[in-house]
Protein backbone atom coordinates (compact mmCIF):
# COMPACT_ATOMS: atom_id res chain seq x y z
CA UNK A 1 0.00 0.00 0.00
CA UNK A 2 3.03 2.29 -0.01
CA UNK A 3 5.20 3.60 -2.79
CA UNK A 4 8.43 5.61 -2.67
CA UNK A 5 9.09 8.44 -5.11
CA UNK A 6 12.87 8.56 -5.50
CA UNK A 7 12.85 11.93 -7.21
CA UNK A 8 11.10 13.77 -4.42
CA UNK A 9 11.83 11.36 -1.59
CA UNK A 10 8.09 11.15 -0.96
CA UNK A 11 6.30 8.17 0.52
CA UNK A 12 2.82 7.53 -0.92
CA UNK A 13 0.55 5.51 1.39
CA UNK A 14 -2.81 4.46 -0.11
CA UNK A 15 -5.91 3.19 1.68
CA UNK A 16 -4.72 4.66 4.96
CA UNK A 17 -5.84 2.78 8.06
CA UNK A 18 -5.81 3.53 11.79
CA UNK A 19 -2.92 1.15 12.20
CA UNK A 20 -0.81 3.31 9.86
CA UNK A 21 -0.62 6.05 12.49
CA UNK A 22 2.81 6.65 14.01
CA UNK A 23 6.20 8.26 13.31
CA UNK A 24 7.81 8.00 9.90
CA UNK A 25 11.52 8.82 9.51
CA UNK A 26 13.26 9.57 6.25
CA UNK A 27 17.04 9.15 6.13
CA UNK A 28 18.87 10.38 3.04
CA UNK A 29 22.61 11.00 3.39
CA UNK A 30 24.15 13.45 3.66
CA UNK A 31 20.86 15.12 4.67
CA UNK A 32 19.68 14.94 8.27
CA UNK A 33 16.94 12.51 9.27
CA UNK A 34 13.43 13.89 8.84
CA UNK A 35 10.71 12.57 11.14
CA UNK A 36 7.00 13.00 10.50
CA UNK A 37 4.16 12.03 12.82
CA UNK A 38 1.04 10.65 11.08
CA UNK A 39 -2.25 11.20 12.91
CA UNK A 40 -5.11 9.13 11.43
CA UNK A 41 -8.86 9.72 11.83
CA UNK A 42 -11.53 7.26 10.77
CA UNK A 43 -15.20 8.17 10.37
CA UNK A 44 -17.96 5.60 10.03
CA UNK A 45 -21.69 6.14 9.54
CA UNK A 46 -24.33 3.59 10.53
CA UNK A 47 -26.37 1.73 7.85
CA UNK A 48 -23.68 2.60 5.32
CA UNK A 49 -25.19 6.06 5.06
CA UNK A 50 -28.62 4.84 3.81
CA UNK A 51 -31.65 5.83 5.90
CA UNK A 52 -35.39 6.31 5.93
CA UNK A 53 -37.19 9.39 7.29
CA UNK A 54 -37.09 9.80 11.09
CA UNK A 55 -34.01 7.58 11.40
CA UNK A 56 -31.29 8.90 13.74
CA UNK A 57 -27.84 7.96 12.39
CA UNK A 58 -24.88 7.20 14.58
CA UNK A 59 -21.51 8.66 13.67
CA UNK A 60 -18.36 6.94 14.89
CA UNK A 61 -15.06 8.89 14.95
CA UNK A 62 -11.84 7.14 15.91
CA UNK A 63 -8.27 8.47 16.02
CA UNK A 64 -4.80 7.02 16.40
CA UNK A 65 -1.41 8.70 16.72
CA UNK A 66 2.12 8.06 17.90
CA UNK A 67 1.51 9.93 21.14
CA UNK A 68 -1.59 9.82 23.27
CA UNK A 69 -4.60 11.03 21.23
CA UNK A 70 -5.53 14.60 22.11
CA UNK A 71 -8.92 15.78 23.29
CA UNK A 72 -10.72 16.96 20.17
CA UNK A 73 -13.75 19.13 19.47
CA UNK A 74 -16.19 17.92 16.85
CA UNK A 75 -18.53 20.12 14.81
CA UNK A 76 -21.07 18.90 12.26
CA UNK A 77 -22.35 20.78 9.21
CA UNK A 78 -25.29 19.55 7.15
CA UNK A 79 -25.76 19.53 3.38
CA UNK A 80 -26.74 23.22 3.53
CA UNK A 81 -23.56 24.05 5.48
CA UNK A 82 -25.55 24.82 8.62
CA UNK A 83 -24.31 23.71 12.03
CA UNK A 84 -26.02 20.61 13.41
CA UNK A 85 -26.22 19.60 17.05
CA UNK A 86 -25.47 16.03 18.08
CA UNK A 87 -25.56 13.91 21.19
CA UNK A 88 -22.43 12.14 22.44
CA UNK A 89 -23.44 8.56 23.16
CA UNK A 90 -20.02 7.17 23.98
CA UNK A 91 -16.46 8.39 24.49
CA UNK A 92 -13.54 6.04 25.02
CA UNK A 93 -10.57 8.01 26.43
CA UNK A 94 -10.19 10.24 23.40
CA UNK A 95 -9.74 7.25 21.09
CA UNK A 96 -13.36 6.85 20.01
CA UNK A 97 -16.41 9.11 19.89
CA UNK A 98 -19.93 7.95 19.01
CA UNK A 99 -22.38 10.69 18.13
CA UNK A 100 -26.13 10.49 17.56
CA UNK A 101 -27.56 12.80 14.93
CA UNK A 102 -31.06 14.25 14.72
CA UNK A 103 -33.95 12.47 13.01
CA UNK A 104 -33.41 12.82 9.29
CA UNK A 105 -35.77 13.86 6.50
CA UNK A 106 -35.36 13.48 2.72
CA UNK A 107 -34.26 17.13 2.47
CA UNK A 108 -31.20 16.21 4.59
CA UNK A 109 -29.79 14.00 1.82
CA UNK A 110 -26.40 15.14 0.55
CA UNK A 111 -22.81 15.68 1.64
CA UNK A 112 -22.23 16.52 5.28
CA UNK A 113 -18.99 17.71 6.89
CA UNK A 114 -17.36 16.76 10.16
CA UNK A 115 -14.81 19.28 11.45
CA UNK A 116 -12.23 18.02 13.96
CA UNK A 117 -10.29 20.63 15.93
CA UNK A 118 -7.54 20.50 18.56
CA UNK A 119 -5.31 23.21 20.02
CA UNK A 120 -2.44 20.98 21.12
CA UNK A 121 -1.30 19.59 18.86
CA UNK A 122 -2.97 21.89 16.41
CA UNK A 123 -5.49 19.98 14.29
CA UNK A 124 -8.10 21.43 11.96
CA UNK A 125 -9.37 18.61 9.79
CA UNK A 126 -12.56 18.33 7.70
CA UNK A 127 -14.01 14.93 6.80
CA UNK A 128 -16.91 14.75 4.36
CA UNK A 129 -19.50 11.98 4.33
CA UNK A 130 -22.74 11.31 2.44
CA UNK A 131 -26.20 10.79 3.91
CA UNK A 132 -28.98 9.37 1.73
CA UNK A 133 -32.56 9.51 3.04
CA UNK A 134 -35.01 7.53 0.90
CA UNK A 135 -38.47 9.04 0.76
CA UNK A 136 -41.07 10.99 -1.19
CA UNK A 137 -41.13 14.47 -2.60
CA UNK A 138 -44.93 14.28 -2.06
CA UNK A 139 -46.43 15.41 1.24
CA UNK A 140 -47.31 12.66 3.70
CA UNK A 141 -51.01 13.12 2.89
CA UNK A 142 -52.63 14.78 -0.10
CA UNK A 143 -56.11 14.77 -1.65
CA UNK A 144 -56.98 14.19 -5.26
CA UNK A 145 -60.38 14.95 -6.78
CA UNK A 146 -62.04 13.12 -9.67
CA UNK A 147 -65.41 12.64 -11.37
CA UNK A 148 -66.91 9.15 -11.34
CA UNK A 149 -65.98 6.95 -14.32
CA UNK A 150 -63.06 9.24 -15.24
CA UNK A 151 -59.41 8.25 -15.70
CA UNK A 152 -57.22 9.06 -12.70
CA UNK A 153 -53.41 9.12 -12.55
CA UNK A 154 -51.89 8.81 -9.09
CA UNK A 155 -48.20 9.67 -8.82
CA UNK A 156 -45.53 9.45 -6.16
CA UNK A 157 -42.18 11.17 -6.60
CA UNK A 158 -39.50 8.91 -5.13
CA UNK A 159 -36.20 10.69 -4.49
CA UNK A 160 -33.85 7.72 -4.93
CA UNK A 161 -32.50 8.98 -8.26
CA UNK A 162 -31.84 12.53 -7.05
CA UNK A 163 -29.86 11.30 -4.04
CA UNK A 164 -28.07 8.56 -6.04
CA UNK A 165 -29.38 5.78 -3.80
CA UNK A 166 -27.23 2.70 -4.42
CA UNK A 167 -29.24 0.03 -2.60
CA UNK A 168 -32.24 -2.02 -3.70
CA UNK A 169 -35.59 -1.57 -1.96
CA UNK A 170 -39.17 -2.85 -2.17
CA UNK A 171 -42.62 -1.34 -1.90
CA UNK A 172 -46.34 -1.81 -2.35
CA UNK A 173 -49.53 0.15 -2.99
CA UNK A 174 -52.40 -0.43 -0.56
CA UNK A 175 -56.03 0.70 -0.82
CA UNK A 176 -58.81 0.94 1.70
CA UNK A 177 -62.20 2.56 1.34
CA UNK A 178 -62.26 4.26 4.74
CA UNK A 179 -59.89 4.92 7.61
CA UNK A 180 -60.91 1.99 9.83
CA UNK A 181 -61.59 -0.60 7.11
CA UNK A 182 -59.47 -3.47 5.82
CA UNK A 183 -56.72 -2.55 3.37
CA UNK A 184 -55.90 -4.47 0.19
CA UNK A 185 -52.56 -4.76 -1.60
CA UNK A 186 -53.01 -3.60 -5.20
CA UNK A 187 -49.45 -4.37 -6.33
CA UNK A 188 -45.95 -5.08 -5.05
CA UNK A 189 -42.75 -3.80 -6.62
CA UNK A 190 -38.99 -3.90 -6.28
CA UNK A 191 -36.38 -1.38 -7.37
CA UNK A 192 -32.92 -2.80 -7.97
CA UNK A 193 -29.67 -1.10 -7.05
CA UNK A 194 -29.46 -0.08 -10.71
CA UNK A 195 -32.88 1.63 -10.51
CA UNK A 196 -34.89 -0.94 -12.49
CA UNK A 197 -38.58 -1.29 -11.55
CA UNK A 198 -40.28 -4.71 -11.34
CA UNK A 199 -44.03 -4.85 -10.63
CA UNK A 200 -46.42 -7.67 -9.63
CA UNK A 201 -50.11 -6.65 -9.84
CA UNK A 202 -52.45 -8.30 -7.33
CA UNK A 203 -55.83 -6.73 -8.19
CA UNK A 204 -56.38 -6.11 -11.89
CA UNK A 205 -59.92 -4.77 -11.30
CA UNK A 206 -58.24 -1.66 -9.91
CA UNK A 207 -55.15 -1.49 -12.10
CA UNK A 208 -55.31 -2.63 -15.71
CA UNK A 209 -51.99 -1.10 -16.80
CA UNK A 210 -48.60 -1.75 -15.24
CA UNK A 211 -47.31 1.23 -13.23
CA UNK A 212 -44.48 3.16 -14.86
CA UNK A 213 -41.50 5.10 -13.57
CA UNK A 214 -39.64 7.89 -15.33
CA UNK A 215 -36.09 7.12 -16.42
CA UNK A 216 -34.65 10.17 -14.73
CA UNK A 217 -37.40 11.65 -12.57
CA UNK A 218 -38.14 8.75 -10.22
CA UNK A 219 -41.88 9.50 -10.47
CA UNK A 220 -43.98 6.34 -10.11
CA UNK A 221 -47.30 6.71 -11.95
CA UNK A 222 -50.37 4.53 -11.42
CA UNK A 223 -53.17 4.84 -14.00
CA UNK A 224 -56.74 3.99 -12.96
CA UNK A 225 -59.19 3.72 -15.87
CA UNK A 226 -62.90 4.59 -15.54
CA UNK A 227 -62.79 4.63 -11.76
CA UNK A 228 -66.15 3.63 -10.21
CA UNK A 229 -67.50 5.45 -7.18
CA UNK A 230 -66.78 2.49 -4.89
CA UNK A 231 -63.03 2.66 -5.65
CA UNK A 232 -62.67 6.04 -3.98
CA UNK A 233 -60.68 6.00 -0.75
CA UNK A 234 -57.10 5.99 0.50
CA UNK A 235 -54.23 4.88 -1.73
CA UNK A 236 -51.10 4.39 0.37
CA UNK A 237 -47.66 3.94 -1.17
CA UNK A 238 -45.21 2.18 1.13
CA UNK A 239 -41.45 1.78 0.72
CA UNK A 240 -39.43 -0.76 2.68
CA UNK A 241 -35.68 -0.85 3.28
CA UNK A 242 -33.86 -2.90 5.86
CA UNK A 243 -37.17 -3.85 7.57
CA UNK A 244 -38.17 -0.20 8.01
CA UNK A 245 -40.99 1.63 6.26
CA UNK A 246 -41.91 5.03 4.90
CA UNK A 247 -45.40 5.87 3.63
CA UNK A 248 -47.17 8.49 1.55
CA UNK A 249 -50.96 8.56 1.27
CA UNK A 250 -53.25 9.97 -1.43
CA UNK A 251 -56.96 10.27 -0.66
CA UNK A 252 -59.06 9.98 -3.81
CA UNK A 253 -62.35 11.85 -3.43
CA UNK A 254 -64.92 11.23 -6.15
CA UNK A 255 -68.07 13.11 -7.18
CA UNK A 256 -71.22 11.86 -8.90
CA UNK A 257 -74.71 13.17 -9.74
CA UNK A 258 -77.98 11.23 -9.60
CA UNK A 259 -81.30 12.31 -11.13
CA UNK A 260 -84.75 11.16 -9.99
CA UNK A 261 -86.55 10.48 -12.23
CA UNK A 262 -83.97 9.80 -14.93
CA UNK A 263 -84.57 11.22 -18.40
CA UNK A 264 -86.06 14.35 -19.98
CA UNK A 265 -88.16 16.61 -17.79
CA UNK A 266 -91.79 16.91 -18.90
CA UNK A 267 -93.56 20.24 -18.48
CA UNK A 268 -95.31 20.53 -15.15
CA UNK A 269 -93.26 17.79 -13.48
CA UNK A 270 -90.33 17.89 -11.02
CA UNK A 271 -86.87 16.29 -10.97
CA UNK A 272 -84.53 15.89 -7.97
CA UNK A 273 -80.77 16.19 -8.61
CA UNK A 274 -78.45 14.74 -5.94
CA UNK A 275 -74.75 15.62 -5.93
CA UNK A 276 -72.67 13.28 -3.78
CA UNK A 277 -69.00 12.89 -2.83
CA UNK A 278 -67.34 9.72 -1.58
CA UNK A 279 -66.33 10.85 1.92
CA UNK A 280 -67.42 13.25 4.64
CA UNK A 281 -66.45 16.84 4.07
CA UNK A 282 -63.89 18.76 6.07
CA UNK A 283 -65.15 21.50 8.42
CA UNK A 284 -64.05 24.15 5.92
CA UNK A 285 -65.77 22.50 2.92
CA UNK A 286 -69.25 22.39 1.41
CA UNK A 287 -71.10 21.29 -1.73
CA UNK A 288 -73.11 23.67 -3.89
CA UNK A 289 -75.70 23.38 -6.63
CA UNK A 290 -76.18 26.35 -8.90
CA UNK A 291 -77.96 26.92 -12.18
CA UNK A 292 -75.68 28.22 -14.91
CA UNK A 293 -76.85 31.73 -15.90
CA UNK A 294 -79.50 31.45 -13.22
CA UNK A 295 -80.59 33.74 -10.40
CA UNK A 296 -79.69 33.84 -6.73
CA UNK A 297 -82.71 31.67 -6.08
CA UNK A 298 -81.16 28.91 -8.21
CA UNK A 299 -78.51 28.09 -5.58
CA UNK A 300 -78.41 25.37 -2.90
CA UNK A 301 -75.63 24.76 -0.36
CA UNK A 302 -75.04 21.61 1.69
CA UNK A 303 -75.22 21.54 5.45
CA UNK A 304 -72.06 21.23 7.54
CA UNK A 305 -70.21 17.91 7.16
CA UNK A 306 -72.86 16.52 4.77
CA UNK A 307 -71.51 14.57 1.81
CA UNK A 308 -74.41 15.34 -0.53
CA UNK A 309 -76.76 18.14 -1.57
CA UNK A 310 -80.11 18.02 -3.38
CA UNK A 311 -81.96 20.47 -5.59
CA UNK A 312 -85.49 20.27 -7.04
CA UNK A 313 -85.69 21.22 -10.71
CA UNK A 314 -88.91 22.19 -12.50
CA UNK A 315 -87.52 23.43 -15.82
CA UNK A 316 -84.81 22.46 -18.29
CA UNK A 317 -81.33 23.97 -18.07
CA UNK A 318 -77.66 23.44 -17.13
CA UNK A 319 -76.82 22.83 -13.47
CA UNK A 320 -73.36 22.78 -11.90
CA UNK A 321 -72.34 21.03 -8.69
CA UNK A 322 -69.01 21.98 -7.16
CA UNK A 323 -66.98 21.32 -4.03
CA UNK A 324 -65.47 24.27 -2.16
CA UNK A 325 -62.63 23.96 0.39
CA UNK A 326 -61.18 27.09 2.00
CA UNK A 327 -63.12 29.17 -0.53
CA UNK A 328 -61.37 27.37 -3.41
CA UNK A 329 -63.29 25.28 -5.92
CA UNK A 330 -61.68 21.85 -6.02
CA UNK A 331 -63.93 19.98 -8.46
CA UNK A 332 -67.16 20.55 -10.38
CA UNK A 333 -69.60 18.47 -12.40
CA UNK A 334 -72.21 19.73 -14.88
CA UNK A 335 -75.60 18.11 -15.40
CA UNK A 336 -77.96 19.12 -18.21
CA UNK A 337 -81.69 18.79 -17.56
CA UNK A 338 -83.34 18.32 -20.94
CA UNK A 339 -86.92 19.27 -21.72
CA UNK A 340 -89.13 16.43 -22.91
CA UNK A 341 -90.61 16.71 -26.46
CA UNK A 342 -94.15 18.12 -26.78
CA UNK A 343 -95.69 14.76 -27.56
CA UNK A 344 -94.23 13.31 -24.37
CA UNK A 345 -95.69 16.24 -22.46
CA UNK A 346 -99.07 15.59 -24.06
CA UNK A 347 -98.77 11.91 -23.24
CA UNK A 348 -97.94 12.76 -19.65
CA UNK A 349 -100.84 15.23 -19.44
CA UNK A 350 -103.19 12.74 -21.12
CA UNK A 351 -102.02 10.00 -18.82
CA UNK A 352 -102.58 12.28 -15.83
CA UNK A 353 -106.09 13.19 -17.03
CA UNK A 354 -106.83 9.57 -17.88
CA UNK A 355 -105.61 8.45 -14.50
CA UNK A 356 -107.77 11.10 -12.83
CA UNK A 357 -110.85 10.05 -14.83
CA UNK A 358 -110.12 6.42 -14.08
CA UNK A 359 -109.84 7.13 -10.38
CA UNK A 360 -113.10 9.12 -10.44
CA UNK A 361 -114.82 6.33 -12.40
CA UNK A 362 -113.64 3.72 -9.96
CA UNK A 363 -114.77 5.92 -7.08
CA UNK A 364 -118.23 6.40 -8.64
CA UNK A 365 -118.53 2.70 -9.33
CA UNK A 366 -117.61 1.93 -5.76
CA UNK A 367 -120.20 4.46 -4.50
CA UNK A 368 -122.97 3.07 -6.74
CA UNK A 369 -122.08 -0.50 -5.82
CA UNK A 370 -122.11 0.42 -2.17
CA UNK A 371 -125.48 2.14 -2.42
CA UNK A 372 -127.03 -0.86 -4.23
CA UNK A 373 -125.58 -3.20 -1.65
CA UNK A 374 -127.01 -0.98 1.10
CA UNK A 375 -130.52 -0.97 -0.53
CA UNK A 376 -130.52 -4.74 -0.89
CA UNK A 377 -129.52 -5.10 2.71
CA UNK A 378 -132.33 -2.76 3.87
CA UNK A 379 -134.90 -4.64 1.72
CA UNK A 380 -133.76 -7.96 3.20
CA UNK A 381 -134.14 -6.55 6.70
CA UNK A 382 -137.73 -5.36 5.98
CA UNK A 383 -138.74 -8.74 4.55
CA UNK A 384 -137.32 -10.51 7.59
CA UNK A 385 -139.30 -8.24 9.92
CA UNK A 386 -142.51 -8.84 7.92
CA UNK A 387 -142.14 -12.61 8.16
CA UNK A 388 -141.51 -12.40 11.86
CA UNK A 389 -144.61 -10.20 12.30
CA UNK A 390 -146.82 -12.69 10.43
CA UNK A 391 -145.57 -15.57 12.53
CA UNK A 392 -146.25 -13.74 15.76
CA UNK A 393 -149.88 -12.75 14.76
CA UNK A 394 -150.99 -16.08 13.26
CA UNK A 395 -154.07 -17.60 15.10
CA UNK A 396 -155.35 -21.12 15.36
CA UNK A 397 -159.06 -22.07 14.59
CA UNK A 398 -160.53 -24.66 17.00
CA UNK A 399 -163.13 -27.35 15.97
CA UNK A 400 -166.65 -26.92 17.34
Amino acid sequence: RSEMDQNTNSLMVSDVRLSDAGRYSCESKPRPVVTISLHVFELKISSNGHFLPNDSPQLSIMQNSYNSPPDIRISLFNNRNNTETSEVLERVTNHKYILKLKQLQPKDSGTWRCRIHSDSPFIDQNIEFDLKVLGFQNPALERKYAIVESTVILSWHLNFKEIKWKEGFTGQLNWKQKENTTSFVLFNFTVTAQGKLNVAINRSQFISEEPKMGDTSGVLEVKLNKVPFRHAGQYQMQLEYNRRYVQSKTELLMMKVLANPVGPLARGTKMTLTCQVSSLLLPNAHLCWERVNGTQMDFVKSKEHEAQVEVNVTSAGLWKCYLVEDNIRKISLNYTVEEAPVWITHVVIGASIGATVLVLGIACLCIITGMNWHRRRQRAKRMALARQHLLENRTCQCKQ
